[in-house]
């Protein structure tokens, strides 16, 4: 994200005007804008009647409802518009969409820490973005994943019929295994950018991995447009996998021989947190809890080593509720603790999301805990 302007108070009122770069940027945005805030961008206005025409205009909207539209890569914010012009009155309704390279101005009345930590992150220009690719397969199935800052993104699907290699069929499975890596490899190309991401992960069962791996070198001698591949080669890291679905992400990720690989990458510095979290629910369970009522009675103890919560807590349309999760992040801030926000459209937030969304390391155990209702 692109930081144009900047004029607030921390704790207090102001602006911002940003520019969505990339995807990350756009998950960044949906995390900010809040209902009761205000948002002035370009907008399309249909005017007219059998000849329709389209007018562009600014407008600002008082926030009522935020979604992000994983597919579209936009945004939409519904509200009623502030602004006096020709088209749309003052307090009719209207939807903003912010897309990619279309800059915003965001007003709030109060920029929490939240908010200001997102906008330092997401402005950070040494951040890396999209800076790890993993390709999952197995015979016949690939999926590919950019993994970001905020979100982790499917770019691709591959699925082709393998056929059982045996006896005189070799010959068919030799070519729909050519057919499947040659499809493989041509959404690689599309999608992955060795000048953003920094580390590739092929990983799968068996030897589907190698092959691949192998068929790619090979094709990468013989093309002009695969450099690259050539190039980076030492930058594409093999690694097993349980299978080529989706689910098998968050095992890649975690194997030691991987995290040593992508220790650089914002993916990899979020999986040890959760790895902490469940190695101490299985060793010491009562210097661990999850789930609201648990972890704030454990901040009134003032036991909170590491909080783990996910963006959702912060995205309540509840202004209460959403400056109770604040108060209680900077309150284990205030007390030495450490907070780790993770993105809900990242694996580990997902991996958090299956325990309530809300979690904590504890400096010493709380058996009371026990006896207090979920």
């Amino acid at each position: 994200m692109k930081l144009v302007t900047r004029n607030l108070v921390p704790n207090g009122p102001g602006s911002v005007k940003l520019l969505p770069q990339i995807e990350d940027d756009l998950w960044d945005a949906y995390n900010l804008i809040a209902v009761g805030d205000t948002v002035e961008a370009v907008t399309v206005r249909k005017i007219g009647g059998r000849d329709t025409e389209r007018v562009k205009l600014t407008l600002e909207i008082a926030v009522q409802s935020v979604e992000y539209a994983t597919e579209d890569s936009l945004m939409r914010v519904r509200g009623k518009n502030q602004t006096k012009n020709e088209y749309v009155q003052i307090g009719q309704y209207h939807t903003l969409e912010l897309e990619i390279k279309r800059p915003f101005i965001l007003r709030k009345e109060v920029w929490d820490w939240t908010a200001l930590d997102r906008i330092q992150q997401s402005c950070d220009e040494t951040a890396a973005n999209a800076d790890l690719a993993v390709l999952l397969m197995q015979e016949g199935l690939a999926h590919l994943f950019l993994v970001g800052r905020s979100v982790t993104a499917t770019r691709a699907r591959i699925e082709v019929p393998i056929p059982r290699k045996h006896g005189c069929a070799m010959a068919a499975y030799d070519t729909a295994l050519n057919d499947f890596f040659g499809r493989v490899l041509d959404a690689f190309l599309n999608h992955v950018d060795f000048g953003l991401v920094q580390c590739v992960v092929i990983a799968s069962p068996g030897f589907t991995k190698d092959q691949f791996r192998d068929y790619m070198l090979l094709q990468a001698t013989r093309r002009g447009d695969m450099r690259a591949v050539t190039e980076n080669k030492a930058r594409i890291v093999l690694a097993r996998a349980p299978s080529g679905y989706p689910h098998s992400l968050k095992d890649v990720l975690g194997e030691k021989s991987v995290m040593a690989q992508i220790k650089d990458t914002k993916a990899a510095q979020e999986v040890p947190a959760m790895q902490e979290f469940y190695d101490m629910i299985t060793k010491d369970s009562d210097r661990a809890c999850y789930g609201p009522k648990h972890v704030e009675f454990a901040n009134e103890r003032l036991a909170i080593k590491t909080l783990l919560l996910t963006d959702t807590w912060f995205r309540s349309p509840d202004v209460a509720a959403r400056r109770k999760y604040v108060d209680l992040a900077e309150s284990v801030k205030k007390l030495g603790g450490t907070v780790r926000v993770f993105s809900s459209m990242n694996v580990s937030g997902h991996q958090l999301e299956q325990v309530t969304g809300i979690a904590a390391v504890l400096r010493f155990p709380l058996p009371d805990l026990d006896h207090i209702e979920m």
